[in-house]
Order: C-alpha cells, then structure tokens, then sequence
C-alpha cells in the first residue's frame, strides 16, 4: 500500500486548493481556529457571504488578516508569532482564559497541519520521536480534546513518498480518535468507525492512485 518513491511532478491540488476545498465545508458563524501552515491559508478562501470567528490560543477571538509588510504591530500576533491584525468587536482575554474556551468545547472547529494519521483517527503532529527532535506540542493537544470537530489538512504524503495517512502512528501522539475529516492533496477523506473513506477525489487523481500511497485500506465513497 506504500509508495516510497517521491513524486516529481505536481499531482492533484496545489496547497492553495487544498485550502480553499477545506474553507467551503465550514459553517457560517463557526468559531474557528487554525493551525500553523498550511491550515492558516484556510482564511483566504472562506466564501463570500460566510463569517467566520477566529480564535487563537494566545488570546485573541476575532482575529483579521495578516497586515502589509512592515505594517504590522510588533504586539499583536497570533500563536505562530506571525503579525496578524484585529477586526472589529475583537476580544482580547488572557491566555488562561483562552484554553478555557478550547477546554469548555466553545470553539466549532480547529484545522491543524499532521505527520501522521491513522485509520482510527489518532493524531501525530508534533514530533518524531527522534532523541533530537525539539518538543513543541503548542495547544495542539488541548485542541483537539477540546474543540468539537477536528480537520487535518496535509500532504497525503511526506516529501520522501511515504504516506501519512496509515494503518497506526508510529509517532508519537497528539491525540487519540480526534480526527474528523482529512484534507489533501489527492482527496478528501473521512474518518469513520471502519476506516478511512474516501469522500471526494482531487482533479485527475483517480481511487487506485489514491490506495497505492494510503498506508492503510481506502473504503470508496459511500453511496446513498
């Protein structure tokens, strides 16, 4: 099911369409929060007419965009240190205060970046393992404890061809069955009580291409 040869050619959705494809699946009015990487250019394509709420663990709810460079207030930044900007209403709280909103269940949805996923919707994003590897769980493991629906959005594998989506984690975790829903290059996929299934597959990307470098079975797309 492994495919440990690194792709040389562009195949399925860029990192920006990835993004895009995650932002129509969130509700309007949801309150949200982002990850670094990849999930925070969710926030670029959220389509018109939708509002969303950002939060972010350093405490802010109401998080804007990114400024211009160099306009940026030195002060105001999210948990990724990037400068962000505030919209208006937006509420500044201490950090305590923050992870009690993570804690209490009062965020909708959180997006996070992943090394591995398994099949049983445990989560791997924060670490190796490896005796050199630097620890920086961030709120990651609160988050997905807390918020009430989890999205992966990830290459479907690593810059090697190994896959990340896979039968168990061999890394260690961040969380256990907190996944949701996974976002990739090549399809999008849920997280099931008998596996991943496949929900939708990216632009000329077929299901056989798709199993070859999932690590763990691919259930094809459920028809109603």
């Amino acid at each position: 099911m492994t495919h440990n040869a690194p792709q040389t050619s562009i195949v399925g959705r860029t990192r920006q369409e990835m993004a895009k494809r995650l932002a129509q699946d969130i509700a309007n009015g949801s309150y949200v929060n982002l990850g670094i990487g990849i999930p925070e250019l969710v926030a670029r394509f959220v389509p018109e007419g939708r509002t969303l709420i950002y939060h972010t663990e350093n405490g802010l709810l109401g998080m804007g965009p990114s400024p211009e460079p160099g306009a940026g207030d030195p002060e105001l930044i999210n948990a990724g240190k990037r400068h962000v900007t505030a919209n208006p209403g937006a509420a500044f709280f201490h950090h305590a205060d923050s992870f009690a909103m993570i804690r209490g269940g009062h965020i909708d949805l959180c997006v996070l970046g992943a090394m591995q996923v398994s099949k049983d919707g445990d989560l791997a994003n924060w670490s190796t393992g490896a005796p050199d590897a630097i620890p920086a769980v961030g709120g990651a493991m609160d988050l997905v404890a807390g918020v009430k629906s989890v999205f992966v959005i990830t290459q479907h594998c690593t810059k090697h061809g190994d896959p990340k989506l896979v039968e168990s984690c061999t890394y260690p975790l961040t969380g256990c069955g907190v996944i949701d829903r996974i976002y990739t290059d090549l399809a999008v996929i849920d997280v099931t009580a008998e596996g991943f299934r496949l929900v939708e597959l990216s632009p000329g990307v077929d299901f056989e291409y798709v199993q070859e470098r999932t690590g763990a079975e691919l259930l094809p797309i459920a028809h109603t």
